[in-house]
């Protein structure tokens, strides 16, 4: 099968960009021919420049197009747009990293979004508020003319079909893919915990540290027992502003909770060959992410998370919040859930591990299981049987 990928890839630096690649990668092993006729272009929110640059794409060799949604592929949408418009019998289908909508973030899109970027913050918030009703109903527009959207998880499917207003068999399900890593033990020693991912405001980073200082408060050898490292990615954010400085905040926010080496320790920008080893130096994850204030007017969030597929892959269980859709994540007896934002919660959650040495290694058990599910080969499979299900539309 000859498909055409629309989707921010590498060296981008979000969670989409890297399930796009691996995605790509996965359904060339598994046979099919994945071309990226957009790759590394900024296409246009003017119609006619739109038009010059999508024409210069040869659409008549691809048997389907398949874009990756979500917050700020903006590009993506737009191509898909213009591809509804002008090749109606051509095969379009999405994975929606974000349901609740298709693209939430006011990025590349015409006016009034696209006026909003230069504006000081309050009136671009006043702006995305007053045009979320014109976007949606373009999402929804789109999503009509879509062959199939494709959700992460059961709760994103059914969230995506509501707000979509489509029926449900519009909405498929396939869960996020797991690269392979090789089956490691836990290591030996102190419970060593590990955060994992792009450092954000929204990721509750600062839960977690506060979850530790009252944890060290009652139990004053806390770094005889426990370590915590916090590795990732660092990058600016069109959404929230430049946040190179942000990991330097957090160390200043641990230096002022007391928390120091060798309970913390920092991995900035890890090379992603080094991320198997790294999970599994540790014994569980911890991702205690909070809901995005900025978005909870529009709809909650209900992704799925990239790196709870790598604890997965790994064999390593993990300790989140009940933000996104972890609580079904976490419903495979991988992992144990707190309410975000709740760090007292979170510091009972650390405490019962800390007690329960045989805990960790359960999870561990029921998350390599997991991810032997979920492994790429077997997901790419499931994306071409729903692809050849999908009729066969030619262009005229």
């Amino acid at each position: 099968m000859r498909i055409a990928l629309l989707a921010p890839l590498p060296p981008a630096q979000n969670g989409i960009a890297d399930y796009a690649d691996a995605w790509g990668e996965a359904l060339r092993a598994a046979g099919a021919d994945v071309a990226m006729p957009l790759r590394g272009q900024s296409l246009s929110p003017h119609a006619l420049l739109l038009d010059k640059q999508m024409e210069k794409a040869d659409w008549s060799e691809a048997e389907l197009v398949h874009a990756e949604l979500g917050e700020g592929c903006g590009n993506e949408f737009l191509a898909l747009e213009w591809l509804a418009r002008r090749y109606p019998y051509l095969p379009l289908t999405a994975t929606v990293h974000d349901p609740g909508r298709l693209i939430w973030q006011p990025v590349s899109l015409p006016w009034p979004w696209s006026q909003a970027t230069g504006l000081p913050r309050s009136l671009r918030q006043a702006a995305v508020c007053l045009s979320a009703p014109l976007l949606l109903a373009r999402e929804r527009r789109l999503a009509g003319q879509l062959s199939r959207l494709i959700a992460l998880t059961t709760t994103g499917a059914r969230c995506l079909q509501s707000k979509m207003r489509l029926p449900v068999s519009r909405v498929a399900v396939i869960p996020h893919g797991n690269a392979a890593a090789a089956d490691a033990p836990l290591p030996p020693g102190p419970l060593k915990l590990l955060y994992f991912g792009f450092f954000h405001p929204d990721k509750g980073i600062e839960d977690l540290l506060q979850a530790l200082a009252l944890l060290q408060a009652a139990r004053p050898a806390l770094s005889e027992e426990l370590s915590l490292t916090l590795a990732g990615g660092v990058v600016a954010d069109a959404a929230s502003g430049n946040l190179q400085g942000y990991p330097q905040r957090l160390r200043d926010y641990a230096a002022r909770l007391g928390l120091a080496e060798p309970l913390l320790e920092w991995r900035l920008n890890l090379p992603a060959a080094h991320i198997p080893r790294l999970i599994q130096a540790h014994h569980v994850m911890a991702l205690p992410y909070r809901e995005a204030r900025k978005w909870v007017w529009l709809e909650r969030m209900r992704g799925a998370s990239g790196a709870l597929s790598w604890a997965a892959a790994c064999g390593r269980g993990a300790i989140c919040s009940d933000a996104r859709v972890f609580a079904e994540e976490l419903s495979h007896g991988n992992g144990a859930l707190f309410p975000q934002g709740d760090y007292r919660a979170l510091a009972r959650v650390l405490d019962s591990l800390l007690n329960q040495p045989g805990l960790a290694e359960r999870w561990g058990a029921q998350a390599a299981r997991l991810g032997r599910e979920r492994a790429w080969p077997r997901v790419a499979g499931q994306f071409l049987d729903l692809f050849d299900s999908l009729p066969k539309r030619r262009m005229p």
